[in-house]
């Protein structure tokens, strides 16, 4: 024996009940509160398709069927409903219905109290695999719109980037990434150390906890970044939180419009490959525009430190280093001897005698402004030893 009468008769009553589950769940748990969320006819419809399966399934005994609740699971999981308030939800209507099967098999003196126990085991154990049908399609259905939605940001990004964004769809861009229609933004490219290595990894979260909205992009060799900095300190905060890292990373110039992303994009790339040695660091390219040029034009570059410093680089090495080295130190110190003498821990005298050499060999006077400016470019592109003083 078993309950199939009663399950008969409230299977005639489904759409009552199935309302009332609905009202009771939306009462109870907030996310079904919003209509727009889930409209209270599919929430009825839901809960009538599961008392349904739970009723025939007491009625007949049956093979075990779960459509109806990974239906539930699914649709949830679209709508955005958090998985606790969707098990909860179906406690909820899982508990009023076996209210309702206690009430009608007390009406009927051929239900037992025996027949009731044993009944109860088997609903609360159908209930169980139930939930646990619901809780499987939701997290299936979860990770798939998550992959789905990472794929699409993905392509947003690599859209930005490459330029092929429209520009009357740039803000839809920006408003699906989380980023201001406007900026100051800027791009920042990280070496990997290993194709699909992530050299930033943990950075997105914490710039995210200083209010600076960013989209990634990780390519097999780099991973890129599209940073908005909306307060004055934000750069700074950005550059400090990269420079935590222990990655080789290229930060662009600030740049105001989305579509100037491509070129912040070249010029953080730029800035990169200007990075000296090997280790992790930060360059700008606007600390060092000069030498950003010369990495974006190496063989002109090579070209120009051949016509105006081959015969520097032609002496012996300890000479020529020393020469590179008191040249490099005058500029940084804005053209002043007796300042590059302290950067070298050497006389004054010294610094103007290498300069003269420097000027003997080369044919160029750095008195004159455009040989100074021919010589002070191409000392970026020169690569070799340096020495102390």
């Amino acid at each position: 024996m078993n309950l199939s009468g009663v399950a008969a008769a409230l299977r005639s009553r489904l759409p009552e009940l199935a309302g009332r589950m609905a009202l009771r769940i939306r009462s109870e748990v907030d996310a079904y509160r919003d209509e727009a969320l889930v409209p209270l006819e599919a929430l009825r419809d839901s809960c009538a398709a599961n008392a349904d399966l739970v009723l025939t399934q007491v009625q007949r005994d049956g093979t075990f069927d779960a459509e109806a609740a990974r239906e539930t699971g699914r649709d949830r999981a679209e709508q955005g409903v958090p998985l606790a308030d969707t098990l909860r939800a179906y406690r909820i209507g899982s508990e009023l219905l076996w209210t309702e099967i206690l009430a009608e098999a007390r009406s009927r003196p051929e239900v037992t109290d025996e027949l009731l126990v044993s009944e109860s085991a088997k609903f609360w154990a159908l209930f169980g695999l139930y939930a646990e049908a619901v809780a499987v399609a939701y997290r299936e259905t979860a990770a798939e719109l998550t992959s789905r939605g990472l794929a699409r940001r993905s392509a947003l990004v690599e859209a930005l980037f490459t330029g092929i964004v429209a520009e009357g769809t740039l803000w839809e861009a920006a408003r699906e990434l989380g980023l201001p229609e406007q900026g100051p933004y800027a791009v920042a490219v990280a070496e990997a150390g290993a194709p699909g290595e992530e050299p930033l990894a943990g950075v997105e979260a914490a710039l995210r906890r200083e209010e600076l909205p960013s989209a990634w992009r990780l390519l097999p060799d780099q991973q890129l970044a599209l940073i908005a900095l909306p307060s004055a300190g934000a750069e700074d905060a950005c550059l400090r939180i990269l420079r935590r890292g222990r990655a080789r990373v290229g930060f662009s110039p600030c740049f105001d419009s989305l579509r100037n992303a491509p070129r912040a994009v070249r010029f953080a790339r730029l800035a990169l490959s200007g990075l000296p040695g090997t280790g992790p660091g930060v360059a700008r390219f606007d600390d060092d525009p000069l030498a950003m040029v010369v990495a974006a034009a190496p063989a002109e570059a090579a070209h120009l430190v051949e016509v105006t410093l081959r015969p520097v680089l032609d002496l012996p090495a300890a000479e020529r280093s020393r020469l590179l080295r008191t040249l490099k130190e005058w500029f940084a110190c804005g053209g002043s001897a007796d300042a590059a003498a302290r950067g070298l821990f050497v006389h004054p005298n010294t610094v103007r005698y290498r300069l003269r050499r420097v000027e003997e060999l080369t044919g160029r006077r750095l008195s004159d402004p455009r040989a100074a400016a021919d010589i002070g470019a191409a000392l970026p592109a020169v690569r070799g030893p340096r020495t102390r003083g």
